[in-house]
């Protein structure tokens, strides 16, 4: 009864599958391939790089300042980019622009590397006891909120018109926002890297490097751009007002000077090289120490 309801099925038991009718392909030739990447156009590559945007950015600052001050059409107010760098070149080659510019880094380096210690002993001693963690955020509230410049005339009164005077507020400008951010970014370490830390017997210091240290180091990097940027126009603004010690003085004090003199393209040419300086540490120490760490390690886009 079977073989007469399915013949089909005995017969294709017995004889196996059908044959299959062989198929030949003929190989596709390279140019006949799709696209998988289109290639960059130069404009394309040329936005994608990152130094070509700033300068581009740049440029266009510049312009628009020449035009402004072409606008406006008054010196002693406002005048040209073209003027600012003709006094920027003068201000170099015979009026010592470059060695009051190291006078003003030289006591910024002071003063930051003062308070980078500092801010590193108060937040060790902040995450390894409450007592501490309790005395760092007290101190970052009273203080922190407290401008550095403030305290210029306690400084000119324990310290004397000097480079001490100066550090002096440094200090305070760094010291505070520095600790708070590397505080901040110790808590925010999770509790799984903690606990591999306390797994392996890391304490103390190594504790402190080898976990909390790489696992907070964006928030850290944040807090000393932070620090340098204070520093920066804390040490200025200071320098406007009693820049010379011992004949010389920094940026402040030429802008200072030639503010009195109505000299205002020499003044444009002391703010500008404070803004080129800044530039530069920002994006050939900091960003190579960005790019050297956190997206090196995948921490950061």
């Amino acid at each position: 009864m079977t073989d007469g309801l399915h013949p089909g099925i005995n017969a294709r038991t017995e004889t196996g599958p059908a044959p299959r009718e062989e198929r030949f392909c003929k190989p596709a030739q390279s140019e006949d391939f799709g696209i998988i990447q289109k290639p960059l156009s130069r404009w394309e590559q040329i936005y994608e790089n990152n130094v070509a945007r700033k300068v581009f950015i740049l440029v266009m600052l510049a312009v628009a300042w020449q035009f402004y001050s072409m606008y406006l059409d008054n010196e002693l107010l406002f005048p040209t980019f073209i003027a600012t760098v003709k006094a920027l070149v003068v201000a170099i080659l015979d009026r010592g622009l470059l060695e009051k510019s190291w006078f003003s880094i030289r006591v910024l380096l002071m003063g930051y590397a003062a308070g980078l210690f500092l801010a590193a002993l108060l937040t060790i001693f902040a995450i390894t006891s409450r007592l501490g963690r309790d005395f760092l955020e007290t101190a970052t509230a009273m203080f922190n909120p407290l401008p550095a410049i403030a305290l210029l005339p306690l400084a000119l009164l324990w310290f004397g018109l000097g480079t001490d005077s100066l550090v002096f507020v440094l200090i305070h400008s760094v010291l505070w926002a520095v600790a708070l951010n590397t505080h901040s970014g110790f808590q925010s370490v999770s509790a799984t890297l903690r606990m591999v830390g306390r797994n392996y017997g890391l304490t103390g210091l190594r504790y402190v490097f080898g976990i909390l240290i790489p696992a907070a180091f964006p928030t850290i990097l944040a807090g000393l751009k932070i620090g340098w940027a204070f520093a920066w126009r804390t040490l200025i603004a200071a320098e406007l007002v009693f820049g010379v010690s011992s004949g010389s003085g920094g940026l402040g004090w030429f802008v200072y000077e030639n503010k009195n003199q109505l000299d205002i393209p020499s003044v444009f040419a002391g703010l500008l090289t404070v803004i080129v300086i800044g530039l530069i540490v920002e994006n050939f120490i900091f960003r190579v120490i960005e790019q050297k760490t956190i997206r090196k390690w995948g921490m950061q886009q």
